[in-house]
């Protein structure tokens, strides 16, 4: 090992920081001119020894300066400025230390996009937006996940971040949650695998991405003090499962925890979620960081599992800085902890290049390139949810179209909060309300109507905005086409009042269907809506939040340029009286006020609860429709090696080419699961007119089991289990189109993380 001497000047500062509890005194000490190195530079080590070997070298202050982190922008409310070190506008900042190599964690929101926190909204950092987490889940396509990650995490690196604080994957529980835009559905299996898709996207750039958030975070309204009851094997069958996933498929460098309860105990120190389920039961080896603001305790929080606190200004007080310090000395948290937290965080920036391959700020975008991967994923997003009479796609012979509402003449809406990109050309509708958190509500300059135009050269397209029905009404008598765009904007820490579009939009679709039935309505939500008008319209496609290059996608897939391929990863029900909570818990105007959430419905979540019920929604999950058609056959499956395999031809039998996303559900004739069905796998297969393909897939044992809370085992019962083949999750209980058969299961035992008991 070679090392260097310190000035006493830098040895006099750390000695002034190892006996002081200012949060702010790691920032002020200067850093050393060169750079003790050993062994633990040796990339040919796994990062469990390298992380072992540096944590030796570090002093009691270095260790305590890697645990604790710092808010990356200005917070005028409380009149703080940001760290010096942090980049501007930035979610975060966690010191490094100079002296034995080891960087500044740098800390960027979010999921979407290199974000900019909202202080800097005069100044922001112009990004790529993907289109929202819940389009890219209805896109069903893994490779797509992977290339979209891979894009706003190169981004990221060439911003200077190195921590990005990606991968939302809690399950749409409550349709009504302001943050369901920024997950992955309703399923644990296609939630999870998609979202792990993205994380080893972001990861492949040699920066640190997050799943988030750890657990039951399912809505806003109360995020900081409801308190989510859910029993251990429902939960580790639906929410945790998906997040099980991820860990697996993935292996996020770190996991971000959330700031409510569950089962009582704050998830940021509870002991069954960081300690039991996370580090033991899942072997998970990288840290866990705190919500920014949801620490609230030393002791317990480090004892129970918290590895990180960030953004400290958000907490009451800084915890994991001298009272944590405190807290080792006097034994209340032991040194074995301290390392092992220290450690975790070590062997994650060795695990995803953060240490052997540091950033800087001011490396090159291709923002043509990039864009050209959100279109990608904004086209494969959009879900064709209803086409009578083949009206789309707009036919040639179109020479009037009407476009109206939603801005749809300059751009298209995204969705607000931490996760707020600011687009390369500015907002599109400034001014638009609100102008604060969470907003500045943002659209991206993205023009539908600009499209829309430039693929009708032909055609008369002209422009209403929807903000007189009977106006909106009149100028669309007589259209050949008629595009209503709708809209339904929610954020971080707010919540949809309901599932009707706001603003008086159904009014003012029914008004134009009724003067003109050639009417089609594009939806910008962040989730599942109700149509009080969907018999009166001829076409609906669901676009959800689109990104930078959405309203490009949008007229490309009204016009038959790409045909529509994109699935719902969640159902839309008819009514809020068909969901489990039919009024959504907790009192906005009392924020401070505590309450619960019993999650009645168990592991039944969206179809599942749907098919427990017998609910007919109003679309299902899984539904997406084509400009072609498809067709399914030779269903066969067999058990061998421990594995259910399930193999089936597809094939195009329409006139053009499309994306199919053929769908296997699992039944158990028993009826000892928590619904009905369980999703089994799929696969997305791109088809040429008359082309077939072969498909096989195997199904998670996991899916065919039930969870054993007691001796932490899934078990799979021996005895007739039904596969079937299906389109969509309503699909399964149509018995003209069902592609069915049954397959006999010996009794199997799985461990805890799903492997075969021997």
């Amino acid at each position: 090992m070679r090392k260097t001497n310190f000035t006493l000047l830098a040895s006099a500062c750390a000695l002034v920081c190892a006996m002081s509890s200012a949060p702010a005194c790691a920032q002020t000490a200067p850093q050393a001119a060169t750079v003790v190195t050993g062994e633990w530079n040796n990339t040919a080590l796994s990062p469990d020894k390298r992380s072992e070997l540096l944590l030796a070298q570090m002093t009691q202050q270095e260790k305590l300066t890697l645990v604790f982190g710092h808010f990356g922008a200005d917070w005028v409310a409380k009149g703080l400025k940001k760290h010096p070190g942090a980049r501007p506008n930035s979610a975060g900042f966690v010191d490094g230390v100079p002296r034995l190599g080891i960087p500044a964690q740098y800390e960027t929101d979010a999921g979407l996009g290199v974000a900019t926190q909202g202080s800097g909204k005069n100044n922001p950092r112009r990004a790529t937006s993907l289109p929202s987490g819940l389009a890219t889940a209805a896109t069903w396509n893994k490779e797509l996940a992977f290339q979209g990650g891979a894009m706003i995490g190169s981004e990221a690196r060439a911003f200077g971040f190195n921590v990005m604080l990606a991968g939302g994957v809690n399950l749409l529980r409550e349709p009504r949650n302001g943050r369901n835009f920024e997950y992955g559905g309703e399923d644990p299996l296609l939630a999870g695998t998609i979202v792990a898709q993205q994380i080893k996207g972001i990861e492949s750039n040699h920066i640190i991405s997050t799943m988030k958030h750890y657990a039951m975070n399912d809505q806003e309204t109360g995020r900081f003090v409801l308190d989510a009851r859910i029993d251990d094997a429902s939960a580790r069958a639906s929410d945790l499962l998906a997040m099980q996933f991820v860990i697996e498929q993935a292996n996020p460098g770190s996991i971000m925890c959330s700031y409510n309860r569950v089962n009582s105990v704050y998830a940021c120190e509870n002991n069954y979620l960081l300690n039991e389920v996370l580090k033991k039961d899942w072997g998970y080896k990288g840290y866990v960081m705190s919500d920014w603001g949801a620490v609230h305790s030393t002791v317990a929080s480090a004892n129970h599992g918290l590895d990180q606190e960030s953004g400290w200004e958000l907490d009451v007080t800084p915890y994991f800085s001298g009272a944590l310090r405190e807290a080792v000395e006097n034994g209340a948290v032991p040194q074995a902890r301290l390392d092992d937290m220290v450690k975790r965080i070590l062997c994650s920036m060795f695990a995803k290049g953060v240490i052997d391959h540091p950033v800087t700020e001011g490396g090159t975008i291709d923002f043509a390139a990039h864009a050209l991967v959100t279109r990608a994923d904004a086209e494969e997003a959009t879900v064709l949810l209803k086409n009578d009479k083949n009206l789309l796609p707009i036919a040639d012979s179109a020479r009037k179209i009407v476009v109206i509402g939603a801005h749809s003449d300059v751009g298209v809406l995204s969705g607000g909060g931490s996760s707020q990109v600011y687009p390369i050309g500015g907002n599109a509708v400034p001014g638009a309300e609100p102008t604060d958190w969470p907003g500045p509500k943002h659209y991206f300059p993205s023009s539908p109507l600009q499209h829309i135009r430039a693929l009708a050269p032909k055609a008369e397209v002209t422009y209403n905005d929807g903000s007189d029905p009977k106006a909106a009404a009149a100028a669309a008598a007589g259209a050949d086409v008629v595009i209503v765009f709708a809209t339904q904007w929610v954020a971080e820490s707010l919540d949809a009042v309901n599932l009707s579009l706001p603003d008086g939009q159904d009014a003012l679709i029914s008004a134009v269907a009724a003067a003109n039935p050639s009417t089609v309505v594009v939806l910008e939500t962040g989730g599942p809506v109700t149509m009080p008008w969907v018999n009166q319209v001829g076409s609906v496609l669901e676009a959800w939040y689109p990104g930078t290059s959405g309203g490009e996608a949008i007229a490309r897939i009204l016009f038959g340029v790409v045909n529509p391929s994109g699935h719902l990863p969640t159902t839309f029900p008819v009514s809020e009286n068909q969901l489990p909570r039919p009024v959504l818990d907790g009192d906005p105007k009392h924020e401070e006020k505590r309450f619960s959430v019993n999650y009645l419905e168990g592991a039944a979540v969206g179809y599942k609860w749907f098919d427990l019920k017998k609910f007919k929604p109003l679309f299902p999950f899984g539904h997406g429709l084509s400009y072609t058609q498809f067709a399914y056959s030779n269903l066969s499956s067999e058990f061998k090696d421990g594995k259910l395999h399930v193999h089936f031809n597809v094939a195009n039998t329409g006139k053009v080419s499309g994306k199919d996303v053929p769908q296997v559900y699992v039944q158990d004739g028993k009826g000892q699961w928590e619904a009905p069905k369980r999703l089994g796998g799929w696969d997305k297969v791109e088809l040429n007119p008359g082309q077939s393909k072969q498909v096989s897939l195997q199904v998670d044992p996991r899916l065919l089991a039930k969870f054993d809370s007691k001796t932490k085992q899934w078990h799979i019962r021996a005895g007739t289990y039904k596969v079937v083949l299906a389109e969509h999750a309503g699909e399964v209980t149509n018995k003209a189109k069902l592609h069915s058969i049954n397959v006999t299961l010996p009794e199997q035992t799985l461990d805890v993380r799903g492997q075969a008991k021997k």
